[in-house]
């Protein structure tokens, strides 16, 4: 539903996989190229592996750790992970659809040329996230921090970030149409170039007023 200021609100759908079976992978269940569907997980530990263009569809997972794991070309579809621990996330070219991600901590996040669509972070720690080239459709960042983003070249169509701390967006580029800052924490923000043309509150823009003019390159006296 449009708001009165003509901002757009994500559309996120309520992700609730059903009937699902339970599963405690053994280690090398999982391979290259696997689909992994209708599963409940509580620790998927994929650590470490090489599993380019692995599935993941109507599952839910307590804990996903998968530091340094190469998951290039990943899809997951109508999922829910409660917890992603990874110190180094590599899931370049991914595929996400109808998923919500509600907790955890990524130090360096390669989402690069990914697809993110009706998805939902929920109180994350987030170092670099890297989204060069990628495209995100109705996607939420809910009470997370995020240290710095980097959004060059990507396109973000209904992208809010109430309640979460944003210290640095870059990135030139952009494609912006309905993102909204006004819930979102800026008090210690250092850049937003990334997101030019998104939608701020009045009490942000007094706040954010010199950090704007700087740079805009103006000398303020």
């Amino acid at each position: 539903m449009a708001r009165a200021t003509g901002t757009d609100s994500p559309r996120i759908p309520t992700v609730a996989p059903r009937d699902l079976e339970d599963w405690v992978p053994a280690p090398g269940d999982v391979l290259t190229g696997d689909r992994i569907e209708g599963k409940r997980v509580d620790v998927l530990d994929l650590s470490g592996e090489r599993l380019p263009d692995l599935e993941l569809e109507e599952c839910v997972v307590g804990t996903l750790r998968a530091d340094g794991t190469d998951l290039r070309g990943l899809r997951v579809r109508d999922s829910v992970v409660e917890t992603l621990d990874a110190p180094v996330f590599r899931a370049s070219s991914s595929a996400w659809r109808e998923v919500r991600v509600a907790g955890g901590r990524v130090g360096s996040a390669e989402l690069y040329d990914a697809t993110l669509n009706g998805v939902e972070f929920v109180g994350m720690k987030l170092g670099f996230v890297n989204l060069r080239g990628s495209t995100l459709t109705d996607v939420v960042f809910r009470d997370c921090v995020v240290d710095e983003i980097d959004v060059a070249d990507a396109r973000l169509l209904r992208v809010a970030f109430p309640g979460t701390r944003i210290r640095s967006a870059e990135g030139t580029n952009t494609r912006v149409d309905h993102v909204d800052l006004r819930e979102a924490d800026l008090d210690r923000v250092e850049r937003l170039e990334g997101f030019r043309g998104a939608t701020i509150g009045a009490d942000q823009l007094f706040a954010l007023a010199p950090l704007l003019a700087a740079q805009a390159g103006y000398r303020v006296d």
